[in-house]
């Protein structure tokens, strides 16, 4: 049991008694858990397969062939047309497929119809399918997950290189702070996007690669923050007690610096996963982003609007982002006011 201090028991209860940013985290942190567990609900592969006495279980599983469940072909099992078979056929045998029993990358085409196909609850695509007939609710829940991880890699290391590097400026100054502030001011000027740009007319952008150059410019902002803050705290009394006591530059900023700016730490982070979804979202709706076919808001974003006819497209990947936007920052805007200082402190 983990016991809260009452500096931090405070902060909760005040996190809490904000209802819009308390129960968007909880949202989000159950839709982190589906997106994590994304194949459980949207996935063309079936969760069980009961067959002759024998049980399959093919979504974490092993590829298996249609001839497994007496199909006469040897490529992956089509587990829609099985259940239906095996409805068909009345033997006892049974398939449980997911909620949404398509997969991301998926081409569910209909002889005679040229895609998108509207929204069908009979044809299990309940937000219709794109331009290539891929299901846009798998689109949206795939693209989620990866725009979320892309955002919370991109936090730890902007955080991590920020952090240390903001610290070293505020708590050593003198040559060094003026050193960094310069390197800071002349790297923060190159372009950013004409980079992507360069990098996407040598090679294909991947998820490390894209990942790699944001960090490599998005770390500068976290760093002034922490520069400030520790340039504050490290002219406070209990500063100079540790100094006389003898501790070392290194215990000073680890058990005393830092645990006293955690508050500006802690009401970055929502925003900083924000602007991580947003920045991925922008570079694959200009066609600098993640390659095809990989699930994408960016690029569902570019499909609609560029087939404004088939409005189900554009509607259900801005509302998406338009909710996700708006929880995070609803939780952003909570964790603040429970970090502000001036809610527990008093002045005579």
């Amino acid at each position: 049991m983990i016991e809260l201090s009452p500096l931090a028991r405070k902060q909760w209860q005040r996190f809490r008694s904000i209802k819009r940013g308390y129960y968007s985290a909880i949202v989000m942190a159950a839709l982190l858990g589906v997106s994590c567990a994304a194949e459980l609900l949207v996935n063309s592969r079936a969760l069980i397969v009961s067959y002759q006495g024998e049980w399959y279980f093919p979504t974490y599983g092993a590829f298996l062939p249609g001839t497994t469940f007496g199909l006469d072909y040897d490529y992956e099992t089509n587990y829609r047309e099985l259940a239906a078979r095996l409805i068909e056929e009345d033997r006892g045998d049974w398939v449980l497929l997911p909620i949404v029993p398509f997969d991301p990358f998926e081409n569910d085409l209909q002889a005679g119809v040229y895609p998108p196909y509207a929204p069908s609850v009979a044809g299990g695509h309940f937000l219709g399918t794109d331009t290539t007939g891929r299901d846009v609710v798998a689109r949206l829940l795939y693209g989620f997950r990866i725009a979320i991880a892309f955002a919370l890699l991109l936090l730890a290391c902007n955080y991590a290189i920020g952090i240390a590097i903001g610290c070293a400026m505020g708590f050593w100054g003198g040559a060094f702070d003026l050193l960094f502030q310069r390197l800071i001011e002349v790297w923060s000027n190159v372009p950013f996007l004409y980079v992507i740009m360069i990098i996407a007319s040598v090679m294909v952008p991947n998820f490390w690669t894209l990942a790699t150059v944001m960090v490599l410019f998005g770390w500068m902002s976290m760093t002034w923050y922490m520069r400030t803050s520790t340039y504050k705290e490290k002219a406070r009394e209990y500063v100079m007690a540790a100094r006389a006591l003898g501790a070392s530059n290194v215990r000073i900023i680890a058990r005393h610096v830092l645990p006293n700016t955690i508050s500006v730490i802690v009401t970055f982070i929502p925003f900083s996963i924000a602007s991580g979804i947003t920045a991925l979202t922008a570079l694959d709706y200009l066609g600098f982003g993640l390659p095809p076919p990989t699930p994408s808001w960016g690029e569902l974003l570019d499909q609609g609007t560029a087939n404004l006819d088939y409005p189900w497209i554009v509607s259900s990947v801005v509302i998406a982002m338009v909710v996700v936007l708006l929880m995070v920052t609803y939780i952003g805007e909570a964790i603040r006011e429970a970090f502000d200082p001036k809610q527990f402190s008093y002045y005579e």
